[in-house]
């Protein structure tokens, strides 16, 4: 995997790791395609049983590293054009791919779950959080929406209206609040502990069942994810171009 993307098997258990600590794992379009790359191997593999994903440092991942991106416009642009077969873009699918996965994937959360961090832990089945962790939709402030399948996830695990109220105003919510309106799965001291603790249990049930509940769970879904993802793109596609004509507006004064 990249250098900032760590993958190891444990018996069958698969662990991913967010591994740029220095930036509070900021995600950049090269760890976006490590994390799809890291999901293809997982899948290939018939023996593991459980994925959990972590991050290394003081937070789980503080969303997309903005200044890192914009920095090779060029690249953004690449990576937001859908392949026809999947549906999604490259931003999409470094979450996404974990939902197409067979077996449950488990984030630990910690410190900062901010923005594209956070629509990642989102895609995850189950979010273990330490008591101090800290949840943002923080799309809104950099003149965006959450579009790394985070419409498709956010609203169906809390509703329209908390959804709406997180991505509007990009307020940061505790851990508490959070396990309070769906957000996360269980606030726990030692996620880790945790996600291990159900992997084990899911272990002893049949892999068939498990993948087939998976999968019934996600087709179950009231809209067809690859609409929404569309839908996604389209909204965020006339934001992205204001946002860089005002930055070159910017720099020229």
């Amino acid at each position: 995997m990249g250098t900032n993307i760590a993958l190891r098997f444990d018996g069958d258990r698969a662990y991913v790791t967010l591994d740029r600590p220095d930036k509070h794992n900021g995600l950049t379009i090269d760890m976006l395609r490590d994390l799809i790359d890291t999901a293809h191997t997982i899948a290939d593999r018939t023996d593991v049983r459980a994925v959990i994903l972590s991050g290394n440092g003081p937070s789980f991942s503080s969303g997309l590293d903005i200044a890192k991106a914009t920095g090779d416009p060029l690249s953004i642009v690449r990576s937001f054009v859908p392949l026809p077969w999947r549906g999604t873009n490259t931003f999409q699918e470094a979450c996404w791919a974990w939902r197409r996965l067979r077996v449950p994937v488990i984030a630990a959360v910690h410190g900062r779950c901010y923005g594209g961090g956070l629509q990642l832990a989102l895609a995850a089945d189950f979010r273990f959080a330490t008591p101090d962790a800290e949840f943002s939709v923080m799309e809104v402030k950099h003149g965006l929406v959450p579009d790394m399948t985070g419409a498709a996830t956010l609203s169906r695990l809390i509703g329209v209206d908390k959804a709406l109220l997180l991505a509007m105003t990009a307020d940061t919510v505790d851990a508490a609040y959070a396990e309070r309106i769906g957000l996360v799965t269980e606030v726990t001291a030692d996620p880790v502990a945790a996600a291990e603790k159900l992997a084990e249990r899911i272990a002893t049930r049949s892999p068939h069942a498990v993948a087939g509940a998976k999968r019934l769970f996600d087709k179950a879904w009231e809209a067809s994810t690859r609409r929404t993802f569309a839908l996604e793109r389209a909204t965020q596609l006339p934001l992205i171009i204001r946002l860089a004509t005002a930055g070159s507006k910017s720099k020229k004064k």
